[in-house]
């Protein structure tokens, strides 16, 4: 327990550093309050939005189209990157249209996309979901592409069949990279699930900021903007401690 308490403390002290400054600059007027609220003030402005159930209602909201979109481009872009590493061939010819999509900015494919599904919830996640097997797509190829040829040869070599190489030389091999694509993709997702919620929706941490930023808000503008930060930290968290118990051979092998 100590030592966890260390191990958060020495994290945490730069943040605690910042909001202390922070705090007591507001205090004394240094920084003008109505552009600079002080710490405390948008603590009570998040126990007053939390109370009256706004912030429940949005982060939910905000929440259900990153995990849908974000489980949706995991899966396709498994199984993308699964097929192009079957063919070497298909996966030459398909480099050239990833790379184009994957540096096209994803907010400029909305219009688009939502010429083709329509103006609803669905292109939202659509694009989310896009964005996010693009990620996969590309991170997943290259941890395939980079196992040893020879541990998978010793294992044909000793009898093993295609699942068992699978299973034991390629997904060892492949998991640490898979979950830094995973956290990677999960922060993409969020990103543009707020972001589109910003440019089209009535609900979400996106719409939340705009409204704020609209109405002069400021309190509330802080406090959208820290819970989309505390969200993208909670869950990177929550897969490293994921990737902790799966692949516990990466921590050992740094």
């Amino acid at each position: 327990m100590i030592a966890a308490a260390v191990a958060m403390a020495r994290r945490a002290w730069l943040v605690a550093l910042i909001l202390g400054c922070w705090q007591a600059l507001s205090h004394w007027r240094v920084l003008d309050p109505l552009f600079f609220p002080a710490p405390t003030t948008l603590l009570a402005t998040l126990a007053a939005l939390t109370a009256s159930g706004e912030i429940g209602h949005q982060v939910m909201c905000t929440l259900e189209r990153t995990a849908v979109g974000f489980g949706l481009g995991v899966l396709w872009g498994t199984l993308a990157s699964v097929i192009l590493s079957l063919s070497a061939v298909l996966r030459r010819a398909s480099e050239p249209l990833v790379a184009a999509l994957y540096s096209t900015p994803r907010l400029t494919l909305l219009p688009m996309v939502m010429l083709v599904v329509g103006v609803n919830d669905f292109a939202r996640v659509l694009l989310v979901a896009l964005g996010t097997a693009l990620l996969m797509m590309i991170q997943v190829s290259d941890a395939i592409r980079a196992v040893n040829k020879d541990y998978v040869d010793m294992a044909v070599n000793y009898g093993a069949s295609r699942i068992m190489v699978i299973r034991k030389v390629y997904l060892p091999a492949c998991l640490p990279q898979i979950f830094t694509a995973l956290r990677l993709a999960f922060s993409r997702a969020l990103v543009l699930t707020i972001s589109v919620e910003l440019l089209n929706s009535n609900d979400g941490l996106g719409s939340m900021i705009l409204s704020a930023w609209q109405t002069f808000a400021i309190e509330k503008l802080y406090v959208s903007i820290a819970l989309a930060g505390a969200l993208g930290l909670v869950f990177q968290w929550l897969f490293h401690q994921l990737e902790r118990r799966m692949a516990p051979w990466k921590d050992q092998a740094a």
